[in-house]
């Protein structure tokens, strides 16, 4: 195990936050039970928040941020993990009020810990990350409210980021026709690359919302929020649901009770920080299942840890395609 080793931390000066690589020991990281060599972490939007402070995301400074972690096991004081295993880790408190995967080194709880399925390397996991992880959330919350392919098309919005790019391909290959909603129509070609059968612009979605407008789908998954949202849900088919998993657009959603009480439209809450282990689980199965691994190399570009404070400006504006990997050894 290192003695030393390298992370970004974030620290705040009255209403000033700054991101710099430091050299840690041991001794600087937070209480837990298993320790991991960490190997690679990833940039997702809510890391791009934290990393400039453009949201109170971060409640405890100083903080090592990164949301999601996967590495392997140096020690442990818990049953369900020894040296050795590989383990991943997704949200919990990471980046907010844990320090989390922009580290070498990180010391965490053991029941917060997820151990690697067999199908993934580290780098993939990270390529799925929680991004990933939350569009199979999305997904499972579909399948739940009996959103089967043959009830019709599902709409995915945002559909070029990180979440959407994954969501198009699980949806593509479990049988779906997806119509991907994107600002950047540019990216078609690699929209259909994972399976989108239709791509619609962003501004079809992102005017004022029609409290009720013409039936075109039967679910989808939308990491945008606000206008978009509401306008997902007024032309969502009767008895149809929507996976509500972002806020891109605005945390507001300026519709009305129409869709529900006329259409039987259910609207889905996904958060995956804190999802109970079970379900946290199953969803790590059906990745590792449900995902091709070339389309996820396909949607995946790798960085080092010295790069992540311009990723995160990226990725705030809308500047990156897929997923970001953080390989800790660059």
């Amino acid at each position: 195990m290192k003695d030393r080793f390298r992370a970004v931390l974030l620290t705040r000066d009255g209403a000033a936050q700054k991101a710099e690589e430091v050299e840690l020991g041991l001794g600087d990281l937070m209480d837990g039970d298993v320790v991991v060599a960490v190997s690679h972490s990833t940039v997702n939007y809510k890391d791009g928040l934290a990393l400039t402070g453009r949201s109170p995301v971060v409640r405890k400074f100083p903080m090592i941020p990164g949301i999601d972690l996967a590495g392997t096991v140096e020690t442990s004081s818990h049953p369900g993990f020894r040296p050795g295993d590989r383990v991943l880790l997704n949200g919990h408190g990471l980046s907010e009020t844990h320090h989390g995967g922009y580290s070498e080194v990180a010391r965490v709880k053991g029941d917060w810990l997820v151990k690697l399925p067999a199908a993934f390397s580290a780098a993939e996991a990270m390529a799925i990350g929680t991004a990933g992880y939350t569009a199979m959330l999305s997904v499972l919350a579909l399948e739940d409210a009996h959103v089967a392919p043959g009830k019709g098309p599902v709409i995915v919005t945002g559909a070029a980021g990180g979440v959407g790019s994954v969501a198009v391909a699980i949806l593509a290959k479990l049988g779906y026709r997806v119509i991907a909603s994107t600002g950047r129509v540019e990216e078609e070609a690699y929209l259909k690359g994972l399976g989108a059968s239709e791509i619609i612009p962003r501004t079809e979605l992102s005017g004022e919302p029609r409290m009720l407008g013409k039936e075109r789908w039967a679910g989808a998954v939308d990491s945008v929020g606000s206008r978009t949202l509401a306008n997902v849900i007024a032309s969502t088919q009767y008895g149809g649901a929507v996976a509500a998993c972002g806020l891109a657009q605005g945390l507001d959603l300026p519709t009305s009770v129409a869709p529900f009480i006329l259409r039987g439209v259910s609207l889905l809450g996904i958060e995956s920080v804190y999802m109970p282990m079970p379900r946290r689980r199953q969803a790590w199965e059906r990745l590792a299942r449900d995902l091709d691994v070339e389309k996820l190399a396909a949607m995946t570009h790798t960085i080092g840890l010295g790069e992540v404070r311009q990723a995160a400006e990226d990725i705030l504006a809308g500047k990156v395609r897929g997923r970001l990997v953080v390989d800790l050894a660059r």
